[in-house]
């Protein structure tokens, strides 16, 4: 595929026929050192309260195309109606093993941020590391498209999956997301402690960007930032809510 009209998948884009209706909930990530918030994560939810793998558990490879692209629509939809104004990033999750060229399956999302008045420039794809990449080339070419694009790229669950330093030699994200298990109870262990502070030194070198997400604890968000790391999402700071952006003094604790 590598025109806009050669992509049949990009066409088949209602995903309305889900059993399980979707929307999206919103998680802040946090500036610690700018005491703010830097951006919300778009996270899928059923709308009569079901979690993300209920809704998820519906994508097969029939219909990847079309929820990959009702799931951008509508996280930019809520965001233009939420958070048009200022500047915090949207992060939406993206499937690498959907295959699709990012020139022509752009389209549905820059429309929806044309109509909503959101800056698209505004708007952050994390690419999970947990699901197998079949195709990793094809994925450096989506990352190097959407940067060239204005949009921030993430590599989400770094160091959990099915790849970690090795696919980060084959293509840079501005963003790694530290996964979770990684830094759980990390005041306790000098081990995690070591791996972590080499994360953030490579990143540096690179010039990427690191984030700590689902930090629960004081404890482990103060050796985080010990190690340099700013940006922080967990349930320490806030729990995703449903269709709603929280402020910075909403937030459960103060960084």
């Amino acid at each position: 595929m590598t025109s806009a009209t050669s992509c049949a998948g990009c066409r088949n884009a209602d995903a309305s026929a889900f059993a399980i209706p979707f929307t999206m909930a919103f998680q802040p990530i946090v500036d610690v050192v700018a005491d703010k918030i830097w951006g919300y994560e778009a996270l899928v939810r059923g709308v009569g309260g079901e979690g993300a793998f209920q809704v998820l558990s519906q994508v097969n490879e029939q219909n990847r195309y079309a929820f990959d692209q009702a799931r951008r629509v509508k996280a930019i939809e809520l965001a233009g109606a939420g958070i048009a104004g200022g500047d915090a990033k949207l992060s939406i999750n993206f499937m690498p093993n959907a295959v699709y060229e990012p020139k022509a399956c752009i389209r549905a999302t820059l429309e929806a941020s044309g109509r909503m008045q959101f800056d698209p420039k505004r708007l952050m794809f994390e690419f999970t590391e947990n699901e197998r990449m079949d195709d990793v080339a094809h994925v450096s070419h989506i990352v190097a498209e959407y940067r060239r694009m204005g949009f921030t790229t993430a590599l989400d669950d770094f160091g959990a999956g099915y790849a970690g330093l090795a696919l980060l030699a084959k293509f840079q994200t501005d963003l790694i997301k530290l996964d979770m298990e990684l830094l759980r109870h990390i005041e306790a262990s000098r081990v995690k402690q070591a791996i972590v502070r080499g994360l953030v030194g490579i990143a540096a070198e690179l010039g990427i960007t690191v984030l700590a997400e689902g930090v629960e604890t004081a404890e482990e968000l103060s050796v985080l930032r010990a190690t340099g790391i700013r940006l922080f999402q967990g349930y320490y700071f806030a729990r995703p809510v449903v269709e709603k952006f929280q402020s910075y003094g909403e937030l459960s604790r103060a960084a």
